[in-house]
């Protein structure tokens, strides 16, 4: 090899190293991990371990002292990593459910027949997702959801704990609701307590919901200050920390790092800077589930074009509020898209888009999540009429890869900003 071709390798420029994880990150990942490793350490035990679905009342779980996991968080992740293709196959194929089910379902549905011994293929965790022995489950997200878990209730022959919210066609919950609702938490601890062989205790109880509430208010907190300009963090690093808000809401760990997350944005404020890579030209709402395959080209596409997104009306979700069992009831009424009406969806759009300044929202038309994309259609054309801010909507799906195109994504955000650019240039221009 002649000198100067290797003096042309050594002029290379170095890869530019990797901002190293902040100190909430490394706690996150550290929980998670204690999650996984606390449900097979009680299921060793013979303690009974339950799957839930998300927007579940898990202060109750966490006050009877259970160990829960959480089917929806865990097929995001696989999904993120990039290993849902064989579990999508296995359903779609050898499990013969149909490809138009949700990408979650469709994950866990294939896990839970490996666990349960009806498929052969390979765990890319190894098993983290323990069996479970009974369901935790509302319908306030959508009844998808719910036959979802009676197929696995019936798949393991085990039971589901079951809480009816019903769709809330106003923008507030009436009191007769609220009694419903009510009296079916009051039996589900009645009904969990006797499969467990748990004891229920008010003040335990009143220590969760503390805990609950206070996770709740610093998660509100973490977003509302991506208000401030520049924003402190990339929006998308929020969806990184919404697990310990999903399946660990009632801890102590949540609280520490809620907290860290927040003394790092706000140190970020202090010094006027941010984590997002690039200078921040234009700010939008995300509206929709996280597109996890593909999040890594979402950034990379919105990073080109200096677009940041300051606020979701996704996670914001888990910020539950409450002070007593009938708050708790209204407040799992009113919690998710399938508690909610297009009037009260667009009211709280209204209000993120001007508290955040954004300037455009992006629409993830999930094919997975058909009850939110129904309603999607209307309040994207009723929003961008009366706040005056643009949008762009793209295909995609929260775990199933094959319903996304980047070229897609790429000209709907080209679009997207050359409006944005154009009304900013209007303003500047009087």
């Amino acid at each position: 090899m002649s000198e100067a071709v290797v003096n042309t390798g050594a002029e290379q420029a170095a890869p530019k190293p990797k901002r190293p994880k902040p100190k909430s990150m490394i706690m996150i990942g550290e929980q998670t991990a204690a999650l996984f490793e606390n449900s097979r350490l009680a299921k060793e035990r013979g303690e009974k371990v339950g799957w839930s679905a998300s927007i579940f009342p898990q202060e109750i779980p966490e006050t009877l002292g259970l160990n829960i996991l959480y089917p929806e968080n865990h097929a995001a992740g696989i999904a993120a990593r990039h290993q849902a293709d064989s579990f999508l196959q296995e359903c779609e194929g050898p499990l013969g459910y149909s490809n138009d089910l949700c990408a979650y379902a469709k994950v866990n549905l294939a896990y839970a027949a490996v666990l349960n011994g009806e498929s052969e293929i390979e765990l890319p965790d190894g098993g983290k997702m323990v069996k479970p022995d009974f369901l935790l489950l509302t319908n306030n997200i959508c009844n998808q959801l719910t036959k979802w878990y009676e197929n696995l209730a019936r798949q393991m022959n085990i039971p589901i704990f079951f809480i009816d919210t019903c769709y809330n066609p106003w923008d507030h919950v009436t009191e007769s609701r609220v009694r419903y609702v009510r009296a079916q938490i009051d039996q589900l601890i009645q009904d969990l307590c006797a499969f467990t062989g748990k004891t229920w205790s008010e003040e335990r109880f009143r220590e969760v919901m503390a805990i609950s509430q206070r996770n709740s208010y610093l998660w509100e907190r973490a977003n509302d200050l991506m208000h401030h300009k520049p924003a402190p963090i990339g929006g998308f690093e929020l969806f990184n920390y919404m697990s310990a808000m999903v399946c660990n809401r009632g801890k102590p760990s949540t609280t520490a790092i809620m907290e860290q997350l927040i003394a790092e944005m706000e140190e970020n404020i202090r010094l006027g800077r941010s984590t997002f890579p690039v200078e921040e030209d234009f700010r939008v709402s995300w509206d929709g589930i996280a597109c996890w395959p593909y999040l890594s080209h979402n950034l990379r596409t919105l990073k080109k074009y200096g677009v940041n997104m300051v606020a979701s009306s996704y996670g914001k979700a888990w910020a539950i509020e409450y002070d007593d069992l009938d708050g708790m009831a209204r407040a799992y009424c009113f919690a998710s898209t399938n508690g909610d009406n297009a009037t009260t969806m667009i009211s709280r759009r209204m209000e993120a888009l001007q508290r955040f300044g954004c300037e455009g929202t992006i629409y993830h038309v999930n094919r997975s999540c058909k009850v939110m994309d129904c309603q999607m259609m209307e309040v994207q054309r009723q929003l961008a009429r009366q706040a005056g801010v643009p949008f762009a909507a793209f295909d995609g799906d929260q775990a199933d890869f094959r319903n996304y195109s980047e070229a897609q994504f790429e000209t709907r955000i080209q679009g997207l900003v050359e409006v944005m650019k154009q009304n900013k240039e209007g303003k500047s221009n009087g």
